[in-house]
């Protein structure tokens, strides 16, 4: 790793590291959540934010991108604090719904459905409409001999083809 640091001397000093104080450099920094994005202020604009980030949860949940998810959640937990509890009940259900299958993203339960969800049968007919070819079976190739390739015009010329592995072809 590469560090830049100033001294008295007006040429930059270079000093080289192995990367180690990584850890405790790190440690300063938090992941962001959606609890520091700005909130509206007015009533209407909270609840339509709300609504926008419900719905960014929701299809980040069911595309499986648990850190936007996570912070979609975060910013919907602050939007839903700074509003009345009376208002926005059908959201806060929906979020609800939402945090849970956001928690359940790792059990059991949420694994088997996925497998389920694999294992449909495949659809009978094909887009290409090929069917597989049914595999012989090994003891007939085994009794089966080589067809003999096509004898041509040659002209005068004579090829051997016992010698080949052909059989005679004037054999009746």
């Amino acid at each position: 790793m590469v560090r830049r640091s100033q001294s008295s001397n007006p040429r930059s000093v270079v000093v080289l590291t192995s990367g180690t104080d990584w850890g405790t450099r790190a440690a300063g920094q938090r992941r962001s959540s959606g609890a520091e994005s700005p909130i509206p202020r007015r009533q209407p604009a909270k609840i339509r934010a709300l609504q926008q980030t419900i719905g960014v949860a929701r299809t980040a949940i069911n595309r499986k991108r648990w850190n936007e998810a996570r912070y979609a959640l975060s910013r919907a937990r602050a939007l839903t604090n700074a509003l009345p509890t009376d208002v926005a009940v059908q959201e806060r259900e929906q979020l609800s719904a939402l945090r849970k299958k956001y928690a359940a993203r790792n059990t059991p339960a949420a694994k088997h459905a996925k497998h389920a969800r694999q294992a449909k049968p495949t659809p009978a007919g094909r887009a290409g409409g090929k069917k597989p070819a049914q595999k012989k079976t090994t003891a007939k190739t085994a009794v089966q001999k080589r067809k003999p390739a096509p004898v041509r015009d040659l002209g005068d010329r004579f090829i051997n083809r016992a010698a080949l592995g052909y059989e005679p072809t004037d054999k009746a």
